[in-house]
């Protein structure tokens, strides 16, 4: 806290000590300054969006869509396709459509749409109950286990892998954890990789 001064004197100050003048609130009265070195402001603001970047987590809502005649083997193809995306850490939305006078049966669909719930309570479970909307009726699963949880159980799975590795081969304790350092950057890295396509 320098108290008020001139804008000239709160410059040369600055200058004075090799870094810049930051005019942090100009609507005050007077205009509150501040004297830092801003490119390594900047610089530590960019590891900081880069570090919320990489422990962001985008869950998308896939969707599977059946009809009320959809044979027993394409249903087992559809929960194969349903459990990846589960597994992935994505929601699913079934979407069962009605064409013509399958609607006076939807009793058909809403027992596939069980099946097909049952068979994946052991990673998934229902997140929306089965609904009509128009001509079709809907159900979504969630996952058990969030997207964020995942993607921390591999990246720990990656590192105690990297740092066995490195003590197999005869390394130090040091060495090792320079290793698991290295696959902490290397995810910084594939995070920032990611934002920007």
């Amino acid at each position: 806290m320098l108290g008020i001064m001139q804008t000239r004197e709160a410059f040369l100050y600055a200058r004075d000590r090799e870094l810049d003048l930051v005019e942090v609130n100009p609507k005050a009265h007077p205009p509150v300054c501040k004297v830092m070195d801003f490119g390594k402001y900047k610089y530590e603001e960019k590891k900081k969006q880069a570090d919320a970047r990489k422990r962001q987590t985008i869950v998308e809502l896939k969707e599977i869509k059946i009809r009320p005649k959809t044979d027993d083997h394409d249903m087992e193809f559809k929960l194969k396709h349903i459990r990846r995306f589960l597994e992935e850490g994505d929601k699913v939305k079934i979407t069962c459509r009605f064409r013509g006078r399958e609607i006076t049966h939807p009793e058909t669909a809403q027992k596939q749409l069980d099946i097909m719930a049952e068979r994946i309570q052991d990673i998934g479970s229902v997140e929306t109950t089965a609904r009509m909307e128009g001509r079709t009726m809907t159900l979504v699963l969630a996952p058990k286990v969030s997207k964020a949880q995942m993607m921390a159980k591999k990246r720990q799975e990656e590192q105690r892998a990297r740092r066995e590795k490195v003590l197999a081969a005869g390394g130090s304790e040091a060495e090792a954890a320079a290793a698991e350092e290295e696959e902490d950057e290397d995810w910084e890295d594939e995070g920032e990789d990611n934002s920007l396509n």
